[in-house]
């Protein structure tokens, strides 16, 4: 077996039982919450009485334990059960939010890869020039400012100052492009900031290489060495912060979809936590826990690919 593959499937042990611990910890945590699904349907005047029959007919009477082996022996089975408060099954939660939440994903993605990019090659063309502070000084400051309060700015600016753009999905379709723009915008902000220094700080660093000058001796061109030579070895922190970006935007979708009121996975997990469903909040913690397994996997792999003198045996 190759190195590689050995640590791939290292890796992949290791995310199986990260994910069992994820499990592990979201039901410890929902369990500590105070009062539980029957305590949510009795209403606001709950009966003692109703709340009892409610329980035992949602079999939460049972001890933990037990409940808990269930649930976990369902989803070994592929099972990711049914909705204590609707009935409804959990897989059919996902398929609601997926879209709007895939929909905000792939576009911060697809901005966040040239922007990050082209920024941080724009700051490394001249270390120190006045390009390069300025970008530093917007990159340092916006990262500085939480997406919540970034989020609250944006629309305080653009949606209610200005009125350019919907504050919010409410009373719209939430796949209007103008009610994506400023979810966006909050996606984006963090990461592009931080992976662009990473890249400036690669370029830097790779530009002063031996390869890169003797390149320069050959007499390429100073764009083609930037872009064909000195990027590639630049990139390898970049791709493993990237994967770092997607673990966060699974919870930053949380954030944005909530202070956008957009309908997705996000606005689905806050639902369940507040209605003490406990199977659809173990739903949605398996499939963020194996989504990160994977983009981890993928980034390890891809910054191995692009940096080659890095490999190490395993």
């Amino acid at each position: 077996m190759t190195p590689i593959r050995s640590r791939a499937g290292r890796r992949l042990l290791l995310g199986v039982g990260q994910t069992a611990a994820v499990l592990a910890l979201v039901f410890l945590l929902t369990e500590a919450l105070p009062g539980d699904a029957a305590v949510a349907l009795a209403g606001d005047d709950p009966d003692p009485q109703r709340i009892a029959a409610i329980r035992e007919a949602m079999r939460l009477d049972r001890p933990a334990t037990e409940r808990f082996l269930d649930r976990a022996g369902g989803l070994l089975r592929g099972d990711l059960g049914t909705s204590l408060v609707t009935g409804r099954p959990v897989s059919s939660y996902l398929a609601d939010g997926f879209g709007p939440t895939l929909l905000l994903a792939s576009l911060t993605l697809a901005l966040l890869v040239p922007l990050s990019v082209g920024l941080g090659v724009l700051a490394s063309r001249r270390e120190g020039g006045p390009l390069d502070r300025l970008i530093s000084s917007i990159t340092l400051a916006v990262y500085s400012v939480p997406e919540f309060a970034f989020g609250v700015l944006l629309i305080t600016v653009f949606a209610l100052h200005l009125g350019w753009l919907p504050p919010t999905a409410v009373g719209g379709a939430w796949q209007d492009p103008a009610v994506l723009v400023l979810p966006v915008l909050v996606l984006l902000a963090r990461p592009v900031c931080s992976i662009s220094r990473l890249v400036r700080a690669g370029m830097i660093e790779a530009t002063a290489s031996p390869y890169v000058a003797q390149a320069r001796r050959y007499g390429i061109s100073p764009a083609r060495i930037r872009w064909t030579h000195a990027l590639p070895n630049a990139l390898a922190p970049a791709v493993q912060q990237l994967a770092r970006t997607c673990d966060w935007l699974l919870c930053g979708v949380i954030v944005a979809e909530t202070l956008f009121v957009i309908p997705g996975l996000g606005t689905v997990l806050l639902d369940a936590v507040a209605a003490r469903d406990v199977p659809v909040v173990q739903g949605l913690a398996v499939v963020f826990g194996l989504l990160t397994v994977v983009l981890n996997l993928g980034a390890d792999l891809t910054a191995r690919r692009f940096a080659p003198r890095s490999e190490v045996a395993a």
